[in-house]
């Protein structure tokens, strides 16, 4: 107990909380050059050359329909889609059960354990 009461006795001589200790001499400096900082004085034409003048955009035109409208959207109407063609797979009567078929495949595919990977000894 003695030597803990002289322990903080030392640490408290230590301990030093003077004016001159807790001076901040960099924050001082940074001070005292903001304080002294003047901005040079810049010209009236300083921006010239460097900033392009403005100009507003042209006002967009509306879009005209064309004049033979009715000729244009019946030769449309008329036009037959481009349609591209399957590629043949095997002939089926019953297309359902095709469709059914493929899908138990790839699920039995699915549920197929993986082949186990060949052991290479040396």
């Amino acid at each position: 107990m003695l030597f803990r009461t002289a322990a903080a006795r030392v640490a408290t001589r230590a301990f030093s909380s003077s004016a001159a200790a807790r001076k901040d001499l960099v924050q001082d400096l940074y001070l005292k050059e903001l304080k002294a900082y003047k901005p040079a004085a810049s010209t009236k034409d300083a921006h010239v050359g460097l900033v392009k003048a403005f100009s507003a955009p042209i006002a967009p035109s509306a879009p005209t329909l064309p004049a033979d409208l009715a000729s244009e959207l019946s030769a449309y109407d008329a036009s037959e889609p481009a349609i591209a063609e399957a590629p043949a797979a095997v002939a089926s009567s019953d297309p359902a059960a095709e469709a059914g078929a493929g899908a138990e495949a790839f699920l039995s595919f699915l549920e197929a354990d993986l082949p186990k990977p060949e052991v290479h000894h040396h």
